[in-house]
């Protein structure tokens, strides 16, 4: 597939989110980053480097505003927050632990904005992709929490629940330093309507409900709501006024309601970049989803043309956040998608084969269905690409599901590096998945980027992604509040066991 050539963005392209998204809420930001807890007995095995006074010296530090990549610097950890940030030639502090990590990347921890807890399993799954009903969705309570933090993921939104209790009692767990795992933002369960394939969610009935359901959950601590799929617009106006009305932001992986539908509603952010905007597919009828789920769509749209100019600036006018989801897109084209041996060694020999099963969909599909892929994921890049340009505030999240080749912390990794693919610069991918998921949470002034004051939330890799956005792969270590963890240990403890719990 032919890379969209990368030009310089201007920086500040990307800071849409800082004029138009508020600080959150001192009552949600108490929730989402709480006091940090010292590590308990079952998170302690994987501390490498416990808190203190840190001194991380001779890193390279991308930092997570979209500027470029400072050499040779020293970043000073104290009391789980960043003091200070050196030239490599200063002399640290006395008492100060040094960590010589000349030859490493120092980037903000990933603000993960499409990160499951939960894998879809397809019953008696074959290699021709049939399977038996219903679709089930095992929680991955104790894997997924353990691989977003081994890659870096620190702090991560649900963007939909299954369990949601379970979220929340997972949630209080790592918050209590009883499990290891990043801040949550836990979304409550799917705002679904009729004619949902999954068996465990909750369908809507009327527009009351809707507001029914928000409140209940609100008053439950979940700290955001997704709309979904089949959602009627009546329905999901409900829920949008209800989520605002409680203090909490509202996003949509939408189908029966199309994008300039949903923001003209109030809806905050749309899940997917543009590959579910049903607008422009044929026979599109109100409240009713379509076929192709909005690929048709997005095939046809000419991503220089009038209907995508005008689409990107309603949902700009709008404030309307996009969150890029390319990993679980990928996919669908055959071949570009690479095999990682780190993140195939984590599933469950099921989980692994199902996923060689649906990859395999991609190289046998119909010449005519493969090219409208490659087009979709051409088109959807670009899209992407101009919403950021227009001044769009653009996230990030990999959307882990039933498909192992988007694994929780793998996939948000491998979204930097598509991102990079659809022209970003590194340095401005990384901003995408760290200060600009930050900045729509309302918490940028304590993470997604590396400043003094800010939270020592930090990403240690080995080599040079300004240079080689691969080596973002490279993890070595992991800060989150000031407490670094050990990947491969973490890695070590779920190998084979995603997909199962």
């Amino acid at each position: 597939m032919p890379r969209i050539r990368s030009v310089p963005l201007c920086a500040a392209l990307l800071l849409f989110a800082v004029a138009a998204v508020a600080k959150a809420p001192a009552e949600l930001e108490s929730r989402l980053l709480p006091p940090a807890a010292a590590p308990g007995p079952a998170v302690l095995p994987y501390v490498e480097a416990p808190s203190g006074r840190i001194a991380l010296t001779h890193v390279r530090v991308i930092d997570g505003t979209g500027q470029p990549a400072l050499p040779e610097r020293t970043i000073l950890i104290e009391n789980g927050r960043i003091t200070a940030i050196l030239a490599a030639t200063a002399t640290p502090p006395p008492g100060v632990r040094v960590l010589d990590l000349s030859g490493d990347t120092v980037l903000p921890g990933i603000v993960g904005m499409h990160d499951h807890l939960f894998y879809i399993a397809r019953p008696d799954l074959d290699a021709a992709g049939t399977s038996q009903p219903p679709l089930m969705v095992p929680e991955m309570a104790f894997s997924a929490p353990r691989l977003y933090l081994a890659n870096g993921v620190t702090t991560l939104r649900t963007t939909g629940s299954v369990e949601p209790n379970t979220d929340l009692n997972l949630k209080q767990e790592i918050d209590a330093g009883k499990i290891p795992g990043p801040h949550m933002d836990v979304t409550g369960p799917y705002l679904e309507g009729k004619g949902s394939p999954f068996i465990q969610m909750h369908l809507l009935e009327d527009a009351a409900d809707a507001r029914r359901t928000v409140d209940f959950w609100a008053d439950r601590g979940v700290t955001s709501f997704k709309a979904y799929m089949y959602i009627t617009r009546a329905e999901l106006k409900a829920a949008i006024d209800e989520a605002h009305r409680r203090g909490r932001k509202i996003t949509g992986h939408l189908c029966a309601v199309t994008y300039r539908e949903a923001a003209a509603l109030g809806i905050d952010d749309l899940e997917h970049g543009f590959f579910v905007n049903t607008e422009l597919d044929p026979g599109k009828k109100p409240d009713v989803c379509t076929k192709s789920d909005g690929e048709d769509t997005l095939a046809a749209m000419d991503p220089n043309g009038a209907a995508a100019k005008s689409l990107i600036a309603d949902l700009v006018s709008h404030h309307v956040a996009v969150t890029s989801t390319l990993p679980v897109f990928e996919q669908r084209v055959a071949g570009h998608a690479p095999l990682w041996p780190r993140a195939l060694a984590v599933l469950t020999p099921e989980a692994r084969e199902a996923y060689l099963y649906l990859r395999n969909l991609a190289f046998n599909a119909p010449p005519e269905t493969r090219k409208l892929h490659e087009q979709a994921f051409e088109h959807g890049l670009a899209m992407e690409r101009a919403f950021a340009a227009a001044g769009g505030l653009l996230i990030a999240g990999p959307d882990p599901t039933g498909n192992g080749g988007v694994i929780p912390g793998f996939g948000d990794l491998r979204e930097i590096e598509l991102l990079v693919e659809a022209g970003f610069t590194p340095e401005q991918a990384v901003r995408v998945a760290t200060l600009n998921g930050a900045t729509y949470l309302g918490l940028q002034a304590r993470i997604g980027s590396i400043a003094p004051g800010k939270d020592a939330d930090l990403l240690v890799v080995k080599g040079d992604p300004s240079q080689k956005i691969t080596d973002i792969e490279n993890v070595e270590l992991v800060f989150k509040d000031g407490v670094g963890y050990d990947p491969a240990a973490l890695l070590q403890s779920v190998r084979g066991r995603y997909g199962e719990y």
